[in-house]
């Protein structure tokens, strides 16, 4: 593993014991996944995904429009569905509880009405401001989030000052969300035309809203950029991932997959399953083929998830992300512990618990047959979620091509789209 990789990756508890592939079997994908691998790097055409990284002008310009986006303002709504928002709120959670940015960065990608109208009801038109971000620019939910934040302002705001409260982030190809920004003039930031949106986070799309809430820009993609070199040093390492996609296709091919589960032992990573649940979902849930993504977080899920994982159907892959944190948080005192009859406890902290309670689920999981990796982490902050991003984006893509689907489009969701259009049109 390189230097520079801000994360261990242990294939142990997915490779030996019950219900775990044959070696040979995953030996034959890794040679595959490997194979494709070289095959990304070597295109004479590659994908702008790994492009982007060495480009700096299109962060210039969306941090110098972000310190103008930050004055006088109290909040920031952040208005995309999908991968136009899934991102930028998995880097938010980077922001710890007790310090929040100012001004606050709220993202919308769910688009409930109710909820929409009872925030905007609790704002100052005057100190509100508006990022709709949509790759199409033809997205309803976003463009109908959009006019009524538009309607909203109307009512406080001079039209000649409706510019200043908008920044939106679309295609160069005209739609109607690009006519509007310049309709009223306001801020545009060019979306990476060859990227979707699932796979956007790298762009402007995740990182105009990180620089919004005061994260560094530049960390998350230096970090997804040691994935990349790490990958094309070593292909076949643990970290590399051709092993994680080679893994998967492994169990796939032998039946012995229905459901992938990310389960993140920190709650700064809680977002981060659910962006990756779309990821895996939209990218490779193709021809009926595809696995179920589960995203589960920490000790919460061990009270919920963690008795269908140990004794439900049991075809599934487990990852666990897991924090060094010994020693970290609250301590319990010796008396209290003791006076409470529970030792065990007495002067261990709350990131004591966490730890042990990752290693007690991993091997629980292995000892019913259950195969489990294990991605362990110094710390989490923008280098390793950059790397984060980077990785499992890379394994998504690499499993595509082992199992014959493309990661990049989504047919399915386009006929619920154009019914959604059409019904609209009835009322």
């Amino acid at each position: 593993m390189s230097a520079d990789m801000p994360f261990e990756i242990s294939l142990s508890l997915a490779l030996t014991g019950d219900g775990t592939p044959e070696r040979a079997a995953f030996d034959a994908m890794l040679g595959k996944a490997k194979d494709y691998l070289i095959e990304l790097f070597e295109d004479s055409d590659p994908l702008e995904l790994f492009t982007l990284l060495d480009r700096e002008d299109d962060l210039t310009a969306a941090a110098a429009l972000a310190k103008i986006f930050c004055a006088e303002v109290d909040k920031i709504f952040v208005l995309g569905i999908g991968g136009s928002s899934a991102g930028g709120q998995a880097l938010s959670w980077l922001l710890p509880y007790a310090n929040q940015s100012v001004p606050r960065v709220t993202f919308f990608g769910n688009s409930d009405h109710s909820m929409f109208a009872a925030a905007l009801k609790g704002c100052d038109p005057k100190r509100t401001k508006f990022v709709s971000i949509s790759k199409s620019g033809a997205t309803a939910e976003t463009l109908i989030q959009t006019l009524a934040a538009a309607t909203f302002l109307r009512g406080e705001v001079e039209e000649k000052n409706i510019a200043k409260h908008f920044a939106v982030v679309t295609d160069t190809t005209p739609s109607p969300l690009l006519q509007f920004a310049e309709q009223i003039s306001c801020a545009i930031l060019d979306h990476p035309k060859h990227i979707g949106g699932r796979y956007s986070v790298l762009s402007v799309v995740g990182l105009f809203p990180a620089l919004l809430m005061g994260l560094d820009a530049n960390l998350f993609r230096a970090g997804a950029k040691s994935v990349l070199e790490n990958a094309r040093a070593n292909p076949v390492a643990n970290e590399s991932p051709a092993a994680g996609a080679a893994l998967h296709a492994a169990l796939l091919h032998a039946q012995c997959l229905d459901e992938s589960v990310l389960w993140s032992y920190a709650e700064q990573l809680g977002m981060f399953g659910e962006w990756w649940r779309q990821l895996w979902a939209e990218s490779l849930g193709k021809g009926r083929k595809g696995t179920t993504p589960i995203a589960a977080t920490g000790t919460a899920d061990q009270h919920s998830q963690l008795q269908l994982f140990l004794d439900g159907p049991g075809k599934a892959l487990f990852t666990l992300i897991s924090l060094v944190r010994s020693g970290d948080g609250p301590r319990v005192s010796r008396k209290d512990a003791e006076t409470l009859g529970i030792s065990y406890l007495a002067e261990k902290t709350l990131g004591d618990l966490v730890n042990a309670s990752a290693r007690a689920t991993a091997q629980t999981l292995a000892r019913r047959g259950r195969p489990v990796r294990i991605i362990q982490l110094g710390t989490v902050d923008e280098y390793t979620l950059g790397a984060l991003f980077m990785h499992f984006m890379m394994e998504t893509i690499l499993m595509a091509r082992l199992t014959g689907v493309d990661p990049f489009d989504q047919p399915a969701v386009e006929e619920g789209k154009a019914l959604t259009r059409k019904y609209l049109e009835g009322l």
